[in-house]
């Protein structure tokens, strides 16, 4: 099978939440470039996102049973559904995981009849922005985090048919 394994994908559930914080961590604390101010997802404990559970929803993606990536998301009105966290291992990546996760979460915003999915990306993570790039996002605009004058992070979105 070589290094192009199948990646399967689950729905998350709150008994899942240390699996949840583990991915994030791992995968936000391997950003080669600094972050300021510091990412929030190093903040997304076990319990911190078992709270999230009320509102939110996540899968997680495996490769032989081993849990590789994981995303949350989240409605933000009638027609758009949030996905934030998008964390996929460093050991496992460049192996098409972030992809199935998104395509994952454009099927549930499909299935809620809901038309467009949206996120927000570090300005300084440019890997990133060509990722979601590819995969059919958009820039819509930038915002800055608090007590920031430049911009720090860039809303994308993207339409589904």
């Amino acid at each position: 099978m070589g290094d192009r394994q199948t990646i399967s994908i689950r729905v998350a559930t709150v008994v899942d939440a240390a699996l949840l914080s583990e991915l994030i961590q791992a995968a936000f604390s391997a950003y080669l470039v600094p972050l300021d101010p510091p990412s929030g997802a190093l903040k997304e404990t076990p319990e911190a996102l078992r709270a999230k559970f009320v509102d939110h929803g996540a899968c997680v993606a495996q490769i032989g049973g081993t849990a590789v990536g994981c995303v949350l998301f989240t409605p933000v009105d009638e027609n758009v559904l949030y996905l934030g966290r998008l964390a996929v291992h460093p050991d496992w990546r460049r192996r098409g995981v972030a992809r199935a996760l998104i395509a994952f979460v454009e099927d549930e915003a499909r299935r809620r009849g809901l038309g467009r999915l949206r996120l927000n990306t570090r300005i300084a993570l440019t890997d990133n922005h060509r990722l979601f790039a590819a995969c059919g996002f958009v820039e819509v605009g930038r915002e800055a985090h608090p007590g920031f004058s430049e911009p720090t992070s860039i809303n994308m979105e993207k339409r589904l048919a």
